[in-house]
């Protein structure tokens, strides 16, 4: 496992795609239970080389009821963007993750992570890679079924600010699907 850690923090696959350089984040030991499969880091998640260390993280650890020190615990969590490294400004928030990563990595990340128990989808590209043709017409309705995912996948939308209306337009998601979020974390990281 670290070695193919260390393989995937020295990629330069799409570097001259990337307007700040590569500098892939990625998080996991073999022991994890819990696996999150994201977008791709932010400019700060980039500058800072820590897996959601941004506004974003923060929502997500109170969606998943977890505390810092558990959220960063290799051993407990697994982080695996579906693209590795910043891709870029678009004219409405940041460029969709770049195509490369996911292809290349996400299958040997996924044979040394052996004991994941609950793997969480955030958001349209990690969803529409693993969830396939079972996925709904949009994000809203994959998310508002999301029980037709368990027990493999819990599916939810991006936890940036930016989604504060879809938040505000869809009150069932905080209602219903953050606690069994909550609980089936809590359920993985029952020792």
């Amino acid at each position: 496992m670290k070695k193919l850690l260390t393989e995937i923090r020295n990629c330069e696959v799409c570097k001259e795609h990337l307007p700040l350089g590569p500098r892939p984040i990625v998080a996991g030991h073999p022991n994890a239970k819990i696996l999150i499969i994201g977008h791709a880091p932010g400019t700060k998640v980039h500058a800072s080389g820590i897996p959601w260390d941004d506004q974003s993280g923060k929502q997500l650890r109170k969606w998943m009821g977890i505390s810092t020190a558990d959220f960063y615990d290799e051993t407990k969590v697994a982080q695996m963007p579906m693209g590795f490294c910043y891709p870029g400004k678009g004219k409405t928030g940041d460029l969709p993750p770049r195509q490369e990563c996911a292809p290349l990595w996400h299958e040997k990340l996924l044979g040394k992570l052996e004991n994941i128990e609950l793997t969480i989808l955030i958001g349209q590209f990690a969803q529409r890679r693993y969830l396939g043709n079972t996925m709904k017409k949009n994000l809203t309705e994959t998310v508002r079924n999301y029980g037709e995912y368990f027990p493999k996948y819990m599916v939810i939308p991006h936890p940036s600010p930016r989604n504060r209306f879809w938040l505000t337009k869809n009150p069932w998601f905080e209602e219903e699907v953050v606690p069994e979020l909550q609980n089936k974390v809590k359920n993985c990281l029952l020792v």
